[in-house]
């Protein structure tokens, strides 16, 4: 089995990973203190230990691990610690996605992109695409880390803007050409669900180059087969996030257990479509 470098660029990481795993699945840790297993309670203590154990469970199951930050940032300073304390105890092959979707001007990014790439040392983020370049280019003036923009999401609400059509195309399909020309290359990414399987496809058409992390597939209904056969690029490659698939497989005193198997199903799922594509 191919070692997987420890301390190598985060790319270099990610390709290893996928390449072992012979999927593209990441982990979404989005600890809600209303969803916790029995036992454990709402508090910056309690989405620590639940976040500790989907890791402990799950990480070699999976490419990759996107946090949520909001669910830690939402209990003041003792969430901010414990996220800090979970990052420092990451596998050091990791591929670690902080899910923020910042957007902000310049100077604020700059600050955004310190705390996110700097203090908490993440490979990846989120980010927003409605401020333009100086939104973004903050956090790219971080060597070698991956930045996701937003592009087209899997909330209900989305098409209000994303599918806004300006000169005659969508806002979302306009976002996607807009990265992958500003910022050619494995760098920048795009966020695009599988819940929208037409346009996930349709995206994958226009811009080949950039990876797609993918998420809504598992609770959220998404087309899993669409968001394998979508998410690498030419560039870089993608990833297919699922979060409450894995998190919430059960609620008892077996969470750990039930976590592991659902990432292993939804590995062995990823494989079989990966295998029928000739990958």
């Amino acid at each position: 089995m191919e070692p997987i470098p420890i301390g190598g660029s985060p790319l270099t990481r990610l390709r290893a990973r996928v390449r072992r795993l012979g999927a593209p699945l990441c982990l979404g840790i989005d600890p809600h203190p209303d969803q916790l297993p029995a036992g454990l309670p709402a508090t910056a203590n309690g989405i620590e230990t639940f976040a500790r154990g989907l890791v402990e469970a799950a990480g070699e199951l999976v490419a990759a691990i996107k946090i949520n930050v909001a669910f830690f940032e939402a209990f003041g300073s003792w969430g901010i610690a414990a996220l800090e304390r979970l990052r420092a105890d990451l596998p050091g092959d990791t591929f670690l996605i902080l899910d923020a979707k910042r957007g902000d001007i310049g100077s604020t990014a700059e600050r955004y992109a310190d705390a996110l790439f700097g203090r908490l040392e993440a490979d990846a983020v989120t980010v927003s695409p409605y401020l333009g370049e100086d939104g973004i280019e903050p956090y790219l003036a971080f060597p070698e880390r991956v930045v996701y923009v937003v592009c087209r999401t899997t909330n209900a609400s989305a098409g209000r803007l994303q599918d806004l059509l300006v000169d005659g195309v969508p806002l979302h399909e306009q976002v996607a050409r807009w990265v992958a020309e500003t910022w050619p290359g494995d760098r920048a990414g795009l966020v695009v669900g599988a819940t929208y399987p037409d346009e996930l496809r349709r995206l994958r058409q226009l811009v080949p180059g950039p990876g797609f992390l993918v998420p809504g597939v598992g609770a959220q209904g998404g087309d899993l087969e669409a968001a394998v056969a979508a998410c690498d690029g030419t560039d870089a490659p993608g990833l297919v996030n699922a979060s409450r698939a894995i998190a919430t497989a059960s609620r008892d005193d077996d969470w750990r257990e039930a976590a592991a198997a659902a990432a292993g199903r939804l590995r062995d799922q990823m494989r079989e479509v990966g295998a029928t594509l000739g990958r």
